[in-house]
């Protein structure tokens, strides 16, 4: 759409091919619904790729705030909320789609919906295009804004990366990304919906590393929220590259192993009587208190607090402060909600967005081996470098 709209205002004649029956259903459900247009903090450090500093080329020329300015003129309110996370004040995804296809008609886009490309051949200065209705058109110049695999009930199912390779370039493995992680353990049917406020670090080859902290929800087959969809980039390519992940988690912020250890002397002696499963009521969200306790090799979690050893103390402390689960694997791309990998940047000029290998083929987007943190990030890339394709297409 952006693509579209840019090469458009630019003077150019525009054809969109959607497969679905709409435009813009991937961003419906972006920000829960909500759509977070952008960040306000936006740098390379928020993307990856084999490149993350591609990126850099086209945020040059189409930054956040130009994106911000953009949508306003369209007449899309804009707030900033926690985070930097950027929303229309209107709160719904629906009314940027509508404003965006609104855009597109008035400036004269033709529209193909519910048709397929199945090919695209250069022959000369032209491209083929063949739909799967076996129709054919004829273009000067083509953009790839496919998207990648994430959400194929969207419409994600990877068809750009073929398209692309067709057309001689190299498409980088690619793997789910901000997605929920499945872990090893029986008991998660019993903890699911429970969220906390804490963090979670990757073990690797018995080195805590990438530690994110905030909101993490039980599931029935693990966790998700914020913090493990901003790691699960990271567990992949571990898992991918034959390493066995561990997640800690850390369910407290405020105490060190010593600090929590004398807290729990203290409160024990003051419940001495009590048994230990509910001396924890008040102080733990009480449906994870049997399982810590297990987890920490507690015999009998029925046990009077007086008759906890130090040792068992002591355990009970470290696993709260490191509760540790294998992680079996990510979930798939269809609970994803971006792709990692695709069409390799090498073969991308970074600051027009065509290929190196064919003249007037362009990409943008999530087709592209760029994906970015969540919080605004993936559809700042799509703004950017969709304007940068479509402007730089009718140059």
């Amino acid at each position: 759409m952006m693509a579209a709209i840019s090469a458009l205002e630019n003077g150019a004649s525009v054809t969109i091919t959607e497969k679905e029956s709409r435009l813009g259903k991937k961003v419906l459900v972006t920000g829960n619904g909500r759509c977070n247009l952008t960040n306000m903090n936006i740098s390379s450090d928020n993307y990856h790729g084999c490149n993350p500093l591609f990126t850099n080329n086209v945020f040059a020329q189409f930054d956040n705030k130009q994106t911000i300015e953009f949508f306003n003129k369209l007449g899309v309110v804009t707030k900033v909320e926690e985070r930097g996370r950027v929303f229309p004040m209107s709160d719904q995804a629906s009314s940027v789609v509508d404003i965006l296809t609104h855009r597109l008609k008035d400036l004269g886009v033709k529209l193909i919906y519910e048709t397929k490309v199945e090919s695209i051949e250069k022959n000369g200065n032209e491209f083929q295009i063949t739909y799967d209705n076996g129709n054919k058109a004829s273009f000067d110049k083509v953009i790839i804004a496919a998207g990648g695999k994430a959400m194929p009930s969207l419409g994600s199912d990877g068809s750009g990366y073929t398209l692309a390779e067709s057309l001689g370039h190299t498409v980088t493995p690619t793997w789910p990304s901000l997605v929920q992680l499945r872990l090893k353990g029986d008991f998660f049917e019993e903890i699911k919906g429970v969220k906390i406020d804490g963090s979670a670090s990757l073990v690797i080859n018995g080195q805590a590393v990438d530690k994110e902290s905030g909101e993490i929800l039980f599931t029935h087959y693990g966790v998700s929220g914020p913090v493990i969809l901003k790691l699960s980039r990271r567990v992949k390519e571990h898992i991918l590259n034959g390493e066995k992940v561990t997640l800690r988690l850390t369910l407290l912020y405020d105490f060190d192993e010593v600090k929590l250890d004398k807290f729990l002397a203290g409160r024990f002696n003051m419940l001495n009587k009590k048994a230990l499963k509910t001396s924890f009521l008040g102080f733990l969200q009480k449906r994870l208190i049997p399982h810590i306790l297990k987890s920490a090799k507690i015999d009998n979690i029925d046990k009077k607090c007086a008759e906890v050893s130090a040792n068992e103390r002591k355990r009970i402390a470290q696993t709260i402060l490191a509760w540790d689960f294998e992680v079996i694997d990510t979930n798939s791309f269809k609970e994803a909600k971006v792709t990692a990998g695709g069409v390799n940047t090498d073969e991308v000029d970074p600051k027009t967005l065509e290929s190196k290998i064919v003249d007037g083929l362009y990409f943008c987007g999530e087709v592209l081996d760029i994906d970015g943190d969540s919080g605004g990030y993936n559809l700042q890339f799509a703004w950017s470098s969709g304007r940068v394709a479509g402007i730089s297409s009718i140059k």
